[in-house]
């Protein structure tokens, strides 16, 4: 061992000549191989490990046996330190990301090292301090830096792509570097010398050239695959071999393509097919000459995309119209949209990549200018047929596909089978809106296989959770449901059935609509959900009942105004995105 093996090291700086010598003749040298495990959750932690070149990855286990990744761990990191001192278990399992060089302390001498060497312990004290703070934020060290840009097609110019997603990242404010086949035979510390003296490192290689294509995927943090939006995949898009961020599942889909409307895409939508070969996590769309899906791909590389989350509520959903009006002029750009219920449906107006106007038209003659949940039954399953939210939902959303939207979308619908969320993200977006917004005893629910789909409101009427999971950048969320959303009077002595038609009409919805409406919009951890955006946006609703479809305009300007308000001190992590 020498000093410069434990130079970057946090654990050892200013502890003295002693101390590093000491260190220096107990610390034992390991080599793990990308793909190799270092431990695994649950197993006792037997030594304090550090990262000397290369890097880890950290996952949890999920109940359903997947592996969910937590973030990576890089050279200089501690590993282990936590469940060492605390004399548990590990909590989480760490892999190698790719080959890398690691220096152990076993329990027996760290013991003995922290005893003779306090400074060691109050520097690993720190450590341990600030990583306990990062688990309630995102630490940058933990994100990705290494991409490895795949073209799965001859026709794609991935040198010239890679170029590209470069300078958008320097508008940013990213040091960025793309690599080619001169990389080939370079020594493991060449790659580490490059990280050191950038923020993102794009190694780009066809699938046909070579040995390089490999070297891409063994050095990869996370994988990019391109592929042509016009062409069925082929049957091999990587090249054979040992890949931890294809093992992991740390894969990402681009799909190039000339088509402008999404109407084009989806006439022989091969998205799918892509997804399905590549088993990629998420799925982005380049489209030719849109500069704007250039910067989208850039945010996301750099950790800065911005996600937006809708709740439902209702006609109070009008509000989000507004508050994306007001965002959209401060200059923010949504790269990730999602939502529940009626602000699904609003997300997915956004997703598409509908100016002001379009939203507006389309909500207005949907919704607006007449009731769609008015077509009134003896009921069975639900008041309503949904005859006439079916037809509204096919005329504006046809039989696009979500996987074809310009941006990545999700909704929530309640799996009332199985009792949990069920969360859409690929399949006909008009087929996933229809069970995100289907109302216990309003609306008829969706059967789909064995499963009963209702609003996903149920379960999971703010769906923050799953948009952080999609993206590691701020979170912008709104929520119409805070104020009282119901009036008492109509429920101190209601009326009958007659007596209520024969003054308010047939069409007319009445009490009981509002009751399960709300019934299924009071979320039971809100506030703990609204913890987890970056900017919270609350729009004033007093007055506005959730069947109140006729308050489209004070709704609106309920929310256009609380945006603006909300913007004008926004978090840290915003400040960039405005003009």
């Amino acid at each position: 061992m020498t000093p410069k093996d434990f130079a970057g090291i946090p654990f050892l700086r200013d502890v003295g000549s002693n101390a590093l010598k000491d260190v220096e003749k107990s610390a034992i040298w390991y080599s793990l191989p990308g793909g190799w495990p270092l431990f695994l959750e649950h197993e006792p932690a037997e030594a304090l490990w550090f990262v000397r070149s290369g890097s880890l990855g950290a996952f949890r286990r999920n109940q359903d046996g997947s592996n969910e990744f937590i973030g990576h761990i890089r050279q200089g990191e501690p590993v282990g330190e936590m469940a060492l001192v605390a004399g548990e278990a590990h909590s989480a399992s760490v892999y190698a990301l790719r080959d890398t060089e690691l220096l152990a302390l076993d329990r027996s001498t760290f013991n003995r090292l922290i005893h003779r060497h306090p400074p060691l312990m109050q520097n690993l004290a720190r450590i341990m301090l600030f990583r306990s703070r990062q688990n309630r934020r995102r630490n940058p060290r933990s994100d990705p830096r290494v991409f490895g840009l795949i073209s799965a097609s001859s026709s794609i110019d991935i040198i010239k792509r890679a170029e590209a997603l470069k300078d958008a990242l320097h508008v940013l404010g990213k040091r960025a570097i793309v690599i080619g086949m001169e990389a080939v035979g370079k020594a493991a510390s060449w790659f580490d010398d490059i990280e050191r003296n950038y923020d993102i490192i794009l190694l780009a290689a066809d699938q046909e050239e070579g040995i390089w294509p490999k070297i891409c995927l063994r050095q990869a943090d996370r994988l990019w695959i391109f592929g042509r939006s016009d062409t069925a995949p082929p049957h091999h898009i990587l090249p054979e071999g040992s890949s931890p961020a294809r093992q992991f599942q740390l894969v990402d889909l681009i799909l190039v393509g000339p088509q402008d409307r999404i109407g084009e895409m989806t006439t022989r939508s091969l998205s799918s097919a892509w997804l399905a070969a590549s088993q990629a996590q998420r799925l982005f769309h380049w489209r030719a000459d849109h500069i704007q899906d250039v910067m989208m791909l850039a945010r996301i590389l750099s950790g800065a995309s911005v996600g937006l989350v809708l709740g439902g509520g209702g006609a109070r959903a009008y509000a989000h119209i507004g508050v994306v009006r007001a965002l959209r002029e401060t200059g923010i750009a949504f790269d990730f949209v999602g939502g529940t219920s009626m602000g699904g449906v609003i997300a997915a107006c956004v997703a598409l990549g509908w100016d002001d106007g379009e939203i507006e038209r389309h909500i207005w003659d949907g919704f607006v200018q007449s009731n769609p949940l008015n077509d009134y039954i003896l009921p069975v399953v639900a008041m309503t047929s949904g005859r006439k939210v079916d037809q509204r939902l096919e005329a504006h959303f046809g039989d696009v596909l979500i996987e074809d939207l310009p941006r990545p979308f999700f909704c929530v619908s309640t799996n009332l089978t199985l009792g949990c969320s069920k969360l859409h993200r690929s399949g006909r977006l008009r087929d996933a809106l229809r069970a995100s917004i289907a109302l216990p005893g309003i609306l008829p629910p969706v059967v789909s296989g064995d499963d009963i789909l209702v609003d996903g409101a149920v379960l999971d009427n703010f769906p923050i959770n799953a948009m952080a999971d999609l993206h590691r950048g701020p979170n912008i969320g709104v929520d119409v449901t805070r104020q009282r959303a119901l009036r008492a009077d109509e429920f101190r002595k209601p009326e009958g059935f007659l007596r209520w038609v024969s003054r308010h009409g047939i069409h007319s919805a009445p009490p009981i609509a509002e009751l399960l409406m709300r019934s299924a919009t009071a979320s039971v951890d809100a506030m703990r959900s609204h913890d987890k955006t970056d900017l919270l946006i609350l729009p004033d609703m007093q007055g506005i009942q959730l069947r109140d479809w006729k308050a489209y305009d004070a709704a609106v300007e309920s929310g256009y105004k609380e945006a603006m308000r909300a913007i004008q001190n926004p978090p840290l992590v915003l400040k960039h995105h405005l003009n």
